[in-house]
């Protein structure tokens, strides 16, 4: 797919609105990448680790994310999800998801989780950066990265390619404008993918020592399967099964799910599960709520 976005863009490089739909065509493109990623850094798709990091690192090159950090960042997630000062997702600089989180933001913290309902969406497109920019912080700080050369070398020799191919064919403007539809774009449907899986869902305090079973299921929402929702999420939409087994191949969590919720019903573990509509108004009330009592406060 990446392949036929360079052909678009060479042949009609001098076309704007197409190569607006050629970005949000590579938008689609470099998430469902990432989903490749997600499942490669889960060992999903081979029984040997260094195959699996083939894939991770071909990613990486083609997206110009990070593999070390993601790995860092999702394996920390999944080990914790939704528990605060633990679980990355939920400690972001400009959104709350508690009223204690809330009430101690600053700055242009404060003004965005105010509002953060309403601009949740829009905030979204900066998705991309973050993941970009957090990717390359990383390998600044040299953490626990698995391959220490390969990695920057691949990342930094495929964001220089990234922006050749489009700078060259496209010229400066038309350039700056594709990549910020590509970008912009690519964080909104990441997002739509990520957010209906823990965002509002029960928080946990940072001392709560609740077993892997239930912390995995309470935490995590189903959003109901057909072949468009399971495309769109890259089969995702099963998180609660995912977070319960992440080694399976995500291809397999349908399967996986009548068994799970069955067994949760038998147990009287809660199970929720909704509509993809239904899943963001969910999240919407839930960080609107949150969001209260900065808009109570005076000045």
């Amino acid at each position: 797919m990446v392949a036929i976005s360079i052909a678009v863009m060479v042949i009609f490089s001098g076309t704007l609105w197409i190569q607006m739909l050629n970005a949000a065509f590579l938008a689609l493109t470099f998430t469902n990448l990432g989903f490749l990623g997600h499942d490669s850094g889960h060992r999903q798709i081979f029984k040997k680790v260094r195959h699996n990091d083939w894939v991770l690192l071909g990613v990486g090159f083609l997206t110009g994310m990070t593999p070390s950090w993601w790995q860092d960042k999702h394996n920390t997630h999944h080990r914790a999800p939704n528990q605060l000062e633990i679980d990355g997702d939920i400690e972001v600089s400009l959104f709350a998801f508690t009223q204690e989180q809330a009430m101690a933001m600053k700055g242009i913290g404060r003004i965005t989780v105010k509002h953060q309902a309403v601009l949740f969406y829009p905030l979204l497109m900066l998705t991309a950066l973050s993941l970009l920019f957090g990717g390359i912080a990383y390998q600044i700080r040299k953490e626990r990265m698995r391959y220490p050369v390969t990695e920057p070398v691949l990342v930094v020799a495929g964001l220089v390619s990234y922006l050749a191919v489009i700078f060259f064919f496209l010229g400066p403007w038309h350039g700056i404008a594709f990549i910020a539809v590509h970008r912009a774009l690519g964080g909104i449907y990441m997002g739509s993918v990520f957010a209906p899986n823990h965002k509002g869902m029960p928080i946990l305090d940072k001392e709560d020592d609740m077993d892997f079973l239930h912390q995995q299921v309470l935490t995590a929402r189903n959003v109901e399967g057909n072949p468009v929702a399971d495309f769109w999420y890259g089969g995702l939409n099963y998180q609660i099964e995912h977070h319960l087994f992440p080694n399976m191949p995500r291809n397999n969590l349908k399967k996986a799910q009548v068994v799970v919720k069955s067994f949760c019903e038998e147990k009287g573990i809660p199970y929720h599960q909704t509509g993809v509509w239904q899943s963001h108004v969910e999240i919407l009330s839930f960080l609107h709520e949150v969001s209260a009592p900065l808009r109570q406060k005076k000045a």
